[in-house]
């Protein structure tokens, strides 16, 4: 018997998989929390024998660590990664058997120098490739992860010519028939056109996928390079995260502060809050500095855009249930050990005022708009043609362009975001300033 098994974070876009085969399991990928695999060789009655990482991972935290202190399973990568942790070096012509299956490392360079794909093949016949972040459905990884970070690091230029190559030597050499298992899906930051499909064949791929056709080296690094997102604070600090490995679950939430409602008179007023309540119990009383970052959403994602990997933070919930989850979707991008302390908190003497839509749209040179959505958002769907552009990423470095002379509105695509953009400009903003989110009512525009 031989079993796929692919594990989804939605909030991450992270596709993590189990392989199995006459009772032994190797994983590729794994997320921070290694509950559900366990959980996985449970119900099969099945044993963890080996991790493997494809590259180390920018944007979440991995497991692979702890699988192997606890478990005992043995850890493949890259010899290019020049990895901290225990481990077997995993590059072209290596191949791991267990059951009825052989994984075949290929060196895929592009989205980061240390890459490899993984081709399972099963009674002798190609079957799958799980290809990290090198092939995505319809797209393939960004290039410019690498450039400041890690052991090999090389211009964007240089790793887009690379996986120019590695998709058409290596990947796109494989029969029309083998399955392609990609680390994203749609949403991740990790490219940026990917399908919301889950998997694909090399077939499927060679016919939509853009960096798959027929073009010029010259012309794929260009095209590749060109309008990607913006890269997350906590991107690099997580390449060299994943590169040591990272400490267990177990071991590490443990040592976050939990604190009672009457030892909140002693937080440090230097110190950001962020507040994951939904922002119609934000805006009715939250405590001084915080920053609204709701739990329904992209919270991993914008935490590590908005806070750096070296600044320290209060994490706050609206309740026990609630604060312990954050806690661990914190713990995904590794910056549990930047929490100060952590508590449960429905209350606050500051208040945000609440916009009159209709006033509003009758009256918009009344108000300095602020628009936080990314810059190739903007040029795709313009919305207001007076606005203020400044994403959120870079908006509390750049308070000081905003204009105080007007009322504030602050406006992403959706209001995920608005509700902690306009949350930062109210921390940074004097008393008097008045600033509004205009949330989903974007929509109306």
């Amino acid at each position: 018997m031989m079993k796929i098994e692919q594990f989804e974070d939605k909030s991450l876009s992270h596709y993590a998989y189990a392989i199995l085969s006459e009772s032994e399991i190797v994983l590729i990928d794994p997320a921070r929390d290694i509950a559900p695999y366990v959980a996985f060789a449970e119900a099969n009655k099945s044993k963890i024998i080996g991790v493997i990482e494809t590259h180390p991972h920018a944007d979440f935290v991995s497991g692979h660590l702890e699988l192997h202190q606890n478990l005992g399973a043995t850890i493949y990568c890259s010899k290019l990664v020049d990895a901290a942790y225990p481990h077997q070096t995993f590059d072209d012509s290596d191949s791991l058997e267990f059951g009825k299956i052989k994984l075949k490392a290929i060196n895929t360079p592009g989205h980061s120098p240390d890459s490899i794909s993984i081709v399972l093949e099963h009674e002798g016949k190609d079957h799958a490739v799980f290809t990290g972040d090198t092939l995505f459905i319809g797209d393939c990884g960004r290039p410019d992860l690498r450039e400041n970070t890690g052991n090999v690091m090389a211009k964007r230029e240089e790793l887009a010519a690379q996986m120019y190559h590695s998709l058409r030597e290596k990947l796109m050499v494989l029969a029309d028939d083998v399955l392609v298992y990609p680390a994203h899906g749609a949403g991740t930051l990790c490219g940026k056109a990917l399908s919301e499909a889950n998997s694909s064949t090399i077939y499927a791929e060679k016919q939509s996928n853009w960096s798959l056709q027929k073009m010029t080296e010259e012309q794929f690094v260009k095209a590749l390079i060109e309008d990607q997102p913006f890269v997350p604070r906590y991107f690099s600090f997580d390449v060299e995260l994943n590169k040591k490995g990272a400490a267990s679950l177990a071991s590490s939430i443990p040592n976050i502060q939990l604190l009672d409602p009457d030892d909140l008179i002693n937080l440090k007023e230097n110190i950001t809050i962020v507040d994951t309540r939904p922002a119609s119990q934000f805006k009715l009383g939250h405590l001084p500095n915080s920053i609204n970052l709701m739990e329904n959403g992209k919270f991993e994602t914008w935490l590590g855009s908005i806070i750096s990997p070296s600044e320290e933070f209060y994490l706050t919930a609206e309740n026990e249930i609630v604060l312990q989850e954050m806690i661990k979707r914190t713990a995904k991008i590794g910056y549990e050990t930047l929490i100060k302390a952590a508590f449960v908190s429905n209350f606050g003497a500051i208040k945000t005022a609440f916009l009159n839509v209709e006033a509003f749209k009758n009256n918009m040179d009344d108000y300095q708009i602020v628009d936080i959505r990314n810059p190739n958002e903007v040029a795709e769907h313009p919305i207001f043609e007076r606005s203020l552009k400044i994403p959120l990423p870079e908006l509390r470095e750049r308070i000081d362009e905003i204009s105080t002379e007007k009322p504030i509105v602050v406006h992403c695509a959706g209001g995920y975001r608005s509700a902690a953009g306009s949350s930062i400009l109210k921390n940074q903003l004097p008393n008097d300033v008045v600033v509004y989110d205009l949330g989903n009512a974007v929509n109306e525009f």
